[in-house]
């Protein structure tokens, strides 16, 4: 019962005195005088229309109706009800006494104005404060710092309170919340800091800049610099950076954040770090498709080499699916222009759609596309269709592949290898 009395929950207090007087017959009268008393305080409801002075009113007269019962000695006989009518009352002394039901000065601070001065003004508070951690206290210890930072906030000294939480607790989390939604309530004057940036900007940078030291917190982070209109994208190009890509799921996400705030710079910067360590895996086609995604072109010619070497020493193509659909794609180098084309001349060859395989087997090597450590295998490739029964290649066409091979040969020394 003295827990809820302190704690203003009138209606369960009066339900377990109920019970009390039930097990007390001759008690009864007192019970019921007591928990009329209870049942009368006057509390400010929400979407009450009374005026404060009414309630001030109701509220002196209901004091004054405590007061008398108290002094005609009604509740003499029962210590524990007398104590409770003089916790209505507002006694400070009574209200101590239970100090071990209430474990801070401030429950003692909510107690204490709620049944000696309900009406409290907010400026008024900051006396209050201080003379019930002083009472509650009672110079045993000394405040804690929370403490100190509760008596900024009664005092309404908002750069106090976030100065003080900054120093005392463990991370930015509340002070940058704080910070925001008084900026948004229009309370905090935004005085620039010396550092550039205002104060809220200040704290969400730093809170952000932490998450994104986390393994798995990093993408809220992202959604805070949005909100820092200053210096946001600069923090987030920073520290995107220097996120460590373990997986290639995780690489996309970080990706997709960059795409959709035209971050160009970082997503070619993404895009070139998977590329090599997908070159250092030997995962050719996956290489190939990250450095076209970063339009890479001195990469893409990279690994077009690396595919060509590939197909030389085996003889067939390794990741088929992705040379076929490079698209408007392989136009990102010549020797990727070259590797998609050279596929396409096996495909038609393939579909012995031979005049096609022919045109296009000669336009690589007179266009100059293909490398000229190429050309042999090109020419190679001739001799199947020079050797089929009906004419492939006009004169004019064989004159070409005869000029090629001229060319080939003259700046080689080597004429017995190509016998």
């Amino acid at each position: 019962v003295d827990v809820f009395v302190l704690q203003g929950r009138m209606d369960e207090a009066r339900h377990l005195l109920s019970k009390e007087a039930s097990a007390n017959p001759t008690s009864m009268n007192m019970y019921r005088i007591l928990d009329d008393l209870m049942k009368k305080m006057p509390v400010p409801s929400i979407g009450n229309t009374q005026t404060l002075t009414e309630l001030e009113l109701k509220w002196q007269h209901w004091h004054e109706e405590c007061q008398r019962y108290l002094q005609d000695g009604t509740f003499a006989s029962n210590p524990h009800m007398e104590s409770i009518c003089k916790i209505m009352l507002g006694d400070e002394d009574a209200i101590l006494e239970k100090k071990e039901l209430m474990t801070t000065w401030y429950h003692f601070l909510v107690t204490r104005l709620l049944y000696s001065h309900p009406t409290v003004k907010p400026m008024e508070l900051r006396f209050y404060a201080q003379s019930s951690m002083d009472l509650f206290l009672g110079g045993e210890s000394s405040p804690e710092p929370l403490d100190m930072i509760l008596m900024a906030a009664f005092e309404f000294e908002m750069h106090q309170v976030i100065k003080e939480c900054s120093i005392v607790l463990s991370n930015w989390w509340f002070v940058a919340h704080l910070t925001d939604l008084l900026y948004h309530c229009k309370l905090l004057q935004s005085h620039n800091l010396y550092f550039g940036s205002n104060m809220r900007e200040f704290l969400l940078l730093e809170y952000a800049s932490g998450l994104f030291s986390h393994h798995s917190l990093w993408q809220l982070g992202v959604d805070y610099f949005d909100h820092c209109p200053e210096y946001g994208r600069v923090y987030l190009e920073l520290h995107i950076e220097r996120i460590p890509l373990s997986t290639e799921q995780k690489a996309l996400k970080v990706l997709r954040i960059c795409e959709q705030r035209q971050m160009h710079e970082q997503v070619r910067s993404v895009c070139k770090i998977m590329a090599m360590k997908a070159l250092r895996n030997n995962r050719l086609g996956s290489a190939l498709s990250w450095s076209i995604r970063a339009k890479d072109a001195a990469f893409a010619t990279l690994i077009s080499d690396r595919f060509l070497k590939d197909y030389c020493e085996r003889g067939c193509f390794s990741d088929l699916d992705l040379i076929d659909n490079l698209g408007p794609s392989m136009l990102l180098s010549d020797r990727l222009t070259f590797l998609g084309k050279y596929r396409e001349f096996h495909r038609l060859y393939g579909e012995k759609r031979f005049p096609e395989a022919a045109r296009l087997l000669l336009t690589l090597m007179t266009a100059h596309i293909a490398p000229c450590s190429f050309w042999m295998t090109l020419l190679t490739d001739a001799l199947p269709l020079l050797e089929q029964k009906e004419v492939i290649f006009s004169a004019e066409q064989t004159y070409e592949l005869m000029r090629c091979l001229e060319d080939l040969t003259a700046g080689n020394p080597d004429k017995q290898k190509f016998q």
